[in-house]
């Protein structure tokens, strides 16, 4: 079964980067990521609506479902806002980073859940590589951008952003699980992204546009952006969160190559050098973890 959680986890790593990559290169970030999950949410919202109406489900179950669909939508927005501001290869880390470290440390604080010194060395080691990848030190940051609201300093804070939106949803879901089946939580939580996405898109204008410029990469997408988080919530029924979920960032190797061999972006051998020692410790974390 753990053999089989780490190959689905590996498959939503690289699906992800790759719808990933498609969302950097649209003209309109929130057009594209709705459109991308109209064609699932058509096929699913029957099923969601059918467990939720008809389901009798605690309310227990109910507050989750909408915690989940809160969450989905502040990462919509700041997804989008991300992408507008800085490259793929450094956005990417950073916001990968953040839930790698948080995830594994609040699976074994609150769920019960374990690692060993070898899994700790692993994510350890993935931790400082995402910040060398981003190119961001504290020290100067800290000298260089006084405030907060700067534009150097907000690509990364909107990255960081991202990463506690995904470090929250990852842990909602998980308990989620236990009221609904993965596709209709990936019903529930993409209607919260697109319920989010929904007012830009229609002020904008722009959706035809985005689907006339790109519509065979729409229609990929719409298959790998759900698919991608699908195959990670069939893993999550398979084995603990604290090991599944820095394996999963393997993702980041894949957004960091796309980056700089598609994109063209800067810092190429330093990045792809950090995204070696990620992939590294993720051997390390799924081995010996």
């Amino acid at each position: 079964m753990l053999l089989l959680a780490v190959l689905l986890v590996l498959c939503s790593g690289l699906t992800h980067a790759v719808w990933n990559l498609f969302a950097k290169r649209s003209v309109n970030k929130a057009a594209f990521l709705w459109l991308i999950l109209l064609p699932s949410e058509l096929a699913l919202i029957p099923a969601v609506a059918g467990r939720l109406i008809g389901g009798k489900l605690p309310w227990e179950g109910y507050a989750l479902i909408l915690l989940s669909m809160v969450l989905q939508g502040c990462y919509a927005y700041m997804l989008t806002k991300a992408y507008d501001a800085g490259d793929l290869s450094q956005m990417y880390p950073v916001m990968r980073g953040t839930a790698t470290l948080l995830v594994p440390v609040i699976g074994v604080a609150f769920l019960g859940e374990s690692l060993s010194l070898w899994g700790w060395l692993g994510i350890l080691c993935m931790i400082v590589s995402f910040f060398k990848i981003s190119d961001w030190s504290f020290r100067r940051h800290l000298q260089s951008v006084p405030m907060p609201e700067s534009s150097k300093s907000k690509p990364i804070l909107l990255a960081f952003g991202v990463g506690l939106c995904i470090t929250s949803y990852v842990f909602v879901d998980k308990l989620t699980l236990d009221y609904l089946s993965p596709p209709e939580l990936l019903g529930v939580g993409n209607l919260g992204f697109m319920l989010a996405l929904t007012p830009m898109v229609l002020r904008s204008r722009s959706w035809k546009a985005e689907l006339r410029a790109n519509w065979r990469v729409v229609l990929i997408g719409s298959v790998l952006s759900p698919g991608s988080y699908l195959l990670f919530l069939f893993a999550m029924n398979l084995a603990p969160i604290a090991h599944i979920s820095p394996i999963r960032e393997i993702g980041t190797v894949f957004a960091t190559l796309l980056g700089i061999l598609v994109l063209k972006e800067q810092q190429g051998m330093k990045r792809i050098a950090s995204s070696a020692t990620i992939a590294a410790a993720i051997v390390v974390i799924s081995v010996l973890g």
